[in-house]
């Protein structure tokens, strides 16, 4: 069922960025184990489930990233980037009872562990503390950029909801949804760095530019994986956004190039729900005839593009080769 991705020949890693911000993130970590802390049990149980499950914690990497690409030499960095692993954390313990999701980053889902009910208010504790740490910090700008943020996200995740099993879906459309449900996060991950750094407006600007990009980059990889991955990437089951009804590019790719008949397929599956493995076959092969899914990965390049001509107003080091890796390494999860 799986199909083979266009890719490069080299083999890009998170390896520099990991070596760059490896002090910080060892305290990040330590604060992220503190903040879930509470006296009721349940709280820490679903929490750390997700938070120790693997996950590449690669937006306060960039949080911290950037702060070193900015010269930052304070302490707030830590707490804003433990707070943009918790504003992540909170959408996927919420995105997961929306979508009603088995899988997370290779096991269980905590829904499918503790419940609806108690993932979406671990979820809201976690936002809780994430905004904690963020007046602690003591900048409202970051603030500023981080709470709205926040709505953002929320309001990209109620238009993918208004957007679910909708084949008329544009890909502008799809777009707007997945800057404000997946790149906005990215954004603001990277730009309080800045901020902290008090560095110019353009170079501010210049960090949001990358981290959005990089975001836009990075979510449309893994629609195409989706389709053409491996669970073990995903940490969830292939083919679980066909499963869910869920527009992604490479379906309004298909959808825009098919015929009558294909057309017909998709509406069939995607808005009426008839979507086995049969089906997800049938859909993986259209996806391969019209090249949705090299398409989609060819768009995903696009973005990553102008994510790293961002980082051109920096001169050149190691803050800045490991932010332009980080791009090249989310790109080449497609293979």
């Amino acid at each position: 069922m799986a199909v083979v991705l266009p890719f490069e020949t080299n083999e890009p890693s998170l390896d520099a960025l990991l070596r760059l911000v490896k002090p910080d993130m060892d305290r990040v970590n330590a604060t992220i184990l503190a903040r879930t802390g509470s006296d009721v049990a349940m709280i820490p149980e679903v929490a750390n489930h997700l938070i120790s499950g693997g996950g590449k914690r690669l937006r306060p990497m960039l949080t911290l990233a950037c702060a070193a690409l900015s010269d930052y030499r304070g302490e707030g960095h830590v707490k804003l980037a433990a707070a943009v692993e918790f504003m992540h954390t909170a959408t996927l313990l919420h995105d997961d009872v929306v979508d009603e999701s088995d899988m997370r980053r290779g096991k269980l889902a905590a829904r499918k562990l503790w419940g609806n009910e108690a993932s979406v208010l671990v979820g809201d504790f976690l936002l809780g503390q994430a905004f904690k740490m963020m007046v602690e910090v003591g900048s409202l700008t970051c603030l500023d950029i981080l709470s709205t943020a926040a709505c953002v996200i929320a309001e990209g995740e109620v238009m993918q909801l208004s957007a679910a099993k909708n084949t008329e879906t544009s890909e502008d459309d799809y777009l707007a949804v997945i800057r404000g449900k997946t790149a906005e996060l990215f954004a603001a991950a990277c730009e309080v760095g800045a901020v902290l750094g008090q560095r110019p407006k353009v170079e501010q600007g210049a960090c949001r530019s990358y981290g959005m990009n990089l975001g836009i980059a990075f979510q449309l990889v893994d629609d195409a994986l989706d389709y053409g991955g491996s669970q073990a990437k995903l940490g969830k089951n292939v083919g679980d956004d066909f499963r869910e009804g869920k527009i992604t590019l490479p379906v309004v790719l298909a959808f825009r190039r098919g015929d009558a008949e294909e057309r017909a397929f998709w509406k069939r599956c995607l808005e009426g729900g008839a979507s086995d493995d049969a089906a997800l076959s049938h859909a993986v092969g259209l996806l391969t005839k019209h090249r949705a899914l090299s398409d989609t990965i060819e768009r995903a390049r696009h973005y990553g593009a102008i994510a790293k001509d961002a980082l051109a107003l920096f001169p050149a080091g190691g803050a800045k080769d490991a932010l332009s890796e980080a791009v090249d390494f989310c790109i080449s999860r497609a293979h």
